[in-house]
């Protein structure tokens, strides 16, 4: 009977403590608003009646509410901590289910966003004259967008080690056309969980609205997440399906995105969740012209490829099987229709999340190799397409190499994309043309960037 009454009698305590520390809080936060109002002037303000009830050390130096924050801060975090203890102790000894969501759910939850909430009483206020410079902010009314953008004064006073006054966080200008959806993004609780919404921000992305502002909520993640596979076994196997959060897509395990499921959601890269068919990619020869294999791209320049770019939409083959060669390749992944950034990762190898609208995040001149493959087909526009090749150009170092796999357009067409590749008068080790379709055609290349004169 006694130990029956254990768990139930230990969460009755847990619930009188956290009533007891709540109305501290409460007490506490009602302080500091009437003295900030007090502060502002909002109350009739007598200093000589004030002196005659209380003396003039009561009246400045009687409350700090600095100091009454942070005790109340030590005073919840500490109980934080208990409750996260005792709802291990919970799931160690098998309680009621019902028991520990409630724990978690309407208690931990709750005391850790009061926590954060009264941390920010502590923060600075926006100055009004940093406001009014930036015509922006009025785009907004939700608070946590305009926080973000107003510009951050250094808190010394001068020139930091950017050599700038002040920080400004960026956001896309489109985010002004998407005003609804990025209001939506960033309504949350201040240092709570956040909304399993990464297709919401991916959208926004996609529309121009990158980059998108940081959020100062907690990312979800799958509860069961098991460690990866060791490094040479992870390249070539699926990983684990609870590593994925699958909430958004059709599928919810790596077996559904087979290429015979056609319920599997995505078009693009298919069958690239099969990694028998996968380890045949870039080293076995084929019947067509325009497939190139690795070893012979790199006998081009051998021992001078060591770190690249995978320009494509893709599980990251490309990169495991430089990976295996001492080659470093970050692979660019959006994940739609399918956890393409997830498996990469998963994989041991470097994802990169970005959209055709965002420039490199690489500096002038470092990269050994740019590969593009599945990515930008017929279908983009030119003057999209002439920025992109150029930023290429801006992150590949003299000596380094394009490698343009498998690209295809309509035939009639094909003479304005070549054009676009020929004119940055880079040296062809390979050309090839190829015809893919009765009205479309392939074109794979490997071309060196010149050096120039300064």
């Amino acid at each position: 009977m006694g130990r029956s009454c254990f768990p139930r009698c230990g969460f009755a305590r847990i619930i009188a403590w956290l009533q007891l520390v709540l109305g501290i809080l409460v007490i506490v936060v009602s302080i500091s608003s009437l003295f900030r109002f007090y502060s502002a002037g909002f109350f009739v303000h007598n200093e000589d009646i004030c002196r005659h009830f209380y003396g003039p050390k009561d009246v400045y130096q009687g409350f700090d509410i600095n100091d009454r924050i942070a005790e109340v801060l030590t005073t919840i975090e500490n109980l934080h901590k208990k409750l996260e203890m005792n709802l291990q102790q919970m799931e160690k000894s098998n309680t009621r289910l019902e028991n520990k969501n409630y724990l978690e759910v309407e208690v931990l939850r709750p005391v850790y966003s009061a926590y954060t909430a009264l941390k920010q009483l502590r923060l600075p206020k926006i100055g009004n004259g940093t406001v009014k410079e930036e015509s922006l902010i009025d785009t907004f009314t939700t608070e946590e967008i305009r926080k973000y953008i107003t510009p951050k004064e250094n808190r010394i006073g001068k020139i930091n080690f950017y050599g700038t006054e002040k920080i400004y966080n960026t956001i896309g200008h489109a985010c002004v056309l998407m005003k609804k959806d990025l209001e939506d993004y960033m309504d949350y609780d201040i240092g709570s969980y956040c909304k399993d919404d990464w297709n919401l921000a991916q959208k926004l992305m996609v529309n121009g609205c990158d980059p998108l502002p940081r959020r100062r909520c907690l990312t979800r993640a799958s509860k069961v997440y098991q460690k990866p596979y060791p490094i040479k076994e992870s390249l070539w196997k699926l990983p684990d399906d609870r590593n994925v959060r699958w909430g958004n897509y059709q599928c919810r395990n790596f077996g559904c995105l087979s290429s015979k499921n056609p319920k599997r959601g995505y078009t693009k890269c298919i069958g690239c969740f099969e990694m028998e068919k996968e380890k045949l990619k870039w080293v076995t020869n084929t019947s067509l012209q325009v497939d190139f294999l690795i070893r012979d791209v790199l006998a081009i320049k051998p021992g001078q490829i060591r770190i690249g770019l995978d320009y494509g939409v893709g599980t990251g083959t490309f990169a495991a099987r430089m990976r295996e060669l001492n080659v470093t390749i970050v692979s660019t992944a959006l994940n739609l229709g399918a956890p393409f950034n997830e498996i990469i990762a998963l994989r041991g190898l470097i994802p990169l999340y970005a959209t055709l609208n965002q420039r490199l995040p690489f500096f002038d001149n470092t990269m050994d190799m740019i590969h593009t493959t599945g990515f930008l087909d017929g279908w983009i526009d030119l003057l999209l397409m002439d920025f992109i090749i150029f930023d290429w150009d801006r992150v590949l170092r003299p000596g380094g190499l394009l490698w343009i796999d498998r690209f295809f357009c309509n035939k009639k067409d094909m003479e304005d994309y070549t054009y676009m590749f020929q004119q940055l008068r880079y040296k062809k080790h390979k050309w090839v043309i190829a015809p893919k379709s009765q009205h479309q055609v392939y074109l794979s290349a490997v071309l060196e960037k010149p050096p120039r004169a300064i």
